[in-house]
């Protein structure tokens, strides 16, 4: 079984005994590796773990990236040899799910690029708040021939509606703050400067009410709304399958070099890049 090695890309600063907030932190451009995902788990099983633990929030410390795409630079059998996780699914799948039943209320606090796991990350929340000026958020994966792995095409025709959601895949392409609200795809979008002290205020908020009334909420919705296993199963599996495709490694090379995986303005701008690489 691999192990972390210690270099912190996922850290939690315990606020309150029951208000955690959980730091993504690869810089340059905030990649989704084998590393992260290993101690994304580990944080994952101390939040199931704590039984006065009552929100936790995400969010970044990388500027202009929340959660980005995979690191195509690791060996693919570095994320795919990681041993299934307690729901029997693989590595992050398995993250995502765990993370929606868990008894405590997520929130993504978005500012920067969500692309790909952090598009999914943000979808497995139970809540997401986005900065209206700096959000992009992206399933990209259709653009370079490949299908997600952590269950957007079973979560968001859920969210969005199935027309929205067919937009947002096939698409690959951007989509900004205040769309992203008017899909439903996150909460709220609001003014970058208004962020940080709205979603600290419903955190807080939520963290002084009762954990028995909190649980037995979630628990309630869940069953009328969760993501069947199966669909997660099958995404993860075509998405590993897809990466390997001699098209789709065709596709990443040509898309490097137009900047992919480094940072600079196809990072930035990666819908539009991906417009280009298309033509």
């Amino acid at each position: 079984m691999k192990e972390s090695s210690g270099v912190a890309q996922v850290r939690v600063n315990r606020v309150s005994p029951t208000y955690w907030r959980v730091i993504m932190n690869n810089p340059p451009l905030n990649l989704m590796g084998p590393e992260f995902v290993l101690q994304f788990r580990e944080i994952m099983a101390a939040i199931e773990s704590d039984e006065q633990l009552k929100v936790v929030v995400f969010e970044s410390a990388v500027d202009s990236f929340f959660l980005n795409h995979s690191d195509f630079n690791a060996k693919l059998e570095d994320l795919t040899g990681i041993p299934q996780g307690p729901t029997g699914l693989e590595s992050w799948p398995d993250i995502l799910v765990r993370l929606q039943r868990v008894p405590v209320v997520s929130i993504a606090l978005i500012r920067g690029r969500a692309t790909g796991n952090g598009s999914e990350l943000t979808l497995a929340c139970d809540m997401s708040f986005a900065s209206r000026e700096k959000t992009r958020l992206s399933q990209w994966e259709v653009g370079v021939g490949m299908v997600a792995g952590g269950g957007p095409m079973a979560r968001l025709p859920r969210l969005i509606g199935r027309n929205r959601a067919m937009e947002v895949l096939m698409g690959s392409d951007d989509i900004g703050g205040d769309l992203a609200q008017a899909y439903g795809y996150v909460n709220r979008s609001l003014p970058d400067a208004e962020l940080d002290a709205f979603v600290e205020a419903l955190a807080t908020r939520v963290a002084s009410f009762d954990k028995w009334a909190i649980s037995n909420t979630k628990r309630l919705v869940n069953a009328a709304s969760l993501t069947p296993e199966v669909e997660m199963a099958a995404g993860w599996e075509a998405c590993i399958a897809s990466v390997t495709r001699p098209t789709t490694q065709a596709r990443l090379r040509a898309f490097r070099e137009l900047g992919f995986h480094k940072p600079g303005d196809a990072e930035d701008r990666l819908g539009f890049y991906l417009g280009r690489l298309n033509r």
